[in-house]
């Protein structure tokens, strides 16, 4: 199955906005019940048969976020405008995704980036871009989709506040 990102709609049938119930209705339909993970949590995250990971996570009966974590396998695609952010090495995830928009290193891990306009988020444990056989470095192994303001500092959600006003 293919989870294309649309932000900063959602991803698939997750949409940003939607309740908590909706959230989980959803998340829940998500699931293949011919292989239920041991490891799903209801309400929280997830794991298809691919080894997908896809998390909601909600605040004030409101899904603000969800991240997808690499699949194991490629019966289960995560795609923004085409590319394939879990089976192309990092560096071509950021490359392309630049095609379409800023994305930047994460001040604080230079293993990860950010494309702020899109609130999109791209995260691995360490960066081996000259290493493809260290996957957990060369590819990325999250991807997370987020509500507008998502990563704003309480002086930016103030500003974002008022200009709104």
């Amino acid at each position: 199955m293919d989870f294309d990102l649309a932000p900063p709609t959602g991803v698939g049938p997750l949409r940003i906005g939607m309740t908590r119930h909706a959230a989980n209705t959803t998340l829940d339909a998500l699931r293949d019940l011919s292989a239920i993970s041991e490891s799903d949590r209801p309400g929280q995250h997830i794991f298809r048969p691919s080894g997908l990971m896809i998390s909601i996570h909600c605040v004030r009966d409101m899904l603000e976020a969800t991240e997808l974590g690499r699949p194991s396998s490629q019966t289960d695609r995560v795609l923004f405008q085409g590319v394939d952010v879990f089976a192309l090495p990092a560096r071509e995830v950021v490359r392309r995704v630049g095609e379409f928009t800023s994305i930047e290193e994460d001040p604080d891990d230079d293993a990860s980036f950010i494309a702020p306009d899109l609130l999109l988020s791209f995260w691995r444990p360490f960066a081996a871009d000259d290493e493809p056989e260290e996957e957990q470095g060369y590819y990325f192994n999250s991807v997370l989709l987020a509500r507008p303001g998502y990563y704003d500092t309480p002086a930016q959600a103030a500003e974002r506040l008022k200009q709104s006003s």
